[in-house]
């Protein structure tokens, strides 16, 4: 999730009232079903593996019609009542950018960073609002912590299925909706070590 949203509603508005709320606000807010919630900062790994995405997706798409963009970037999910930041977002809208919008109108890949306070909103409730945008071809989940890649793809039956990739099955993963293969080592460049996950268990045998 982008930035880490914590869930704290600030107050209860309908979706055009929270439109004209966030304009007047220094900080992001999502908004779901009437609640906004916070967006708060990350830690230096989150914002590293938002990086890494970002720059593969942008050095891969160069000269496609195709825009990456990450962070700041809205999403509407109308159908769901709901408008998030994802932490990256591929945008391939059916006409040209203006380059002004406020919104990925038609995003046809999202990528969320996971954190404990967020994993299971973003396997969850978010990922269940997204399932309904109808250009949505892949989402993708990636844990820092764990160092894994998982990407829900849309098949022909309009269902989302799981691809996975971590160190015992190390990939290259595929971003099929973009045609991007991208080596596991490099989705986790400059991500360090979880030493609290990594640390050995004490006490007496």
């Amino acid at each position: 999730m982008a930035a880490m949203s914590h869930a704290q509603p600030q107050h209860r508005l309908t979706a055009d009232a929270y439109l004209a709320w966030e304009a007047g606000q220094g900080l992001r807010h999502e908004y779901f079903q009437g609640e906004v919630f916070a967006m708060a900062g990350g830690t230096q790994n989150h914002n590293t593996l938002i990086g890494n995405a970002y720059l593969a997706l942008r050095n891969h798409l160069k000269g496609a019609p195709c825009k990456v963009f990450m962070t700041d970037v809205r999403v509407q999910v109308q159908a769901a009542d709901a408008y998030f930041y994802p932490d990256v977002v591929v945008n391939c809208p059916p006409q040209g950018h203006d380059g002004q919008s406020l919104f990925a109108a038609a995003p046809l890949l999202v990528v969320e960073v996971l954190s404990d306070s967020t994993a299971s909103w973003d396997r969850g409730g978010k990922f269940a609002a997204y399932r309904q945008l109808p250009s949505l071809q892949e989402y993708v989940l990636l844990d820092p912590q764990a160092r894994t890649v998982e990407v829900y793809r849309r098949n022909a039956a309009n269902r989302f299925e799981l691809y996975a990739w971590d160190a015992h099955n190390p990939g290259p993963c595929e971003f099929a909706s973009v045609g991007l293969q991208w080596p596991l080592a490099d989705v986790f460049e400059g991500v360090e070590p979880d030493k609290l996950a990594d640390a050995a268990p004490t006490g007496v045998a």
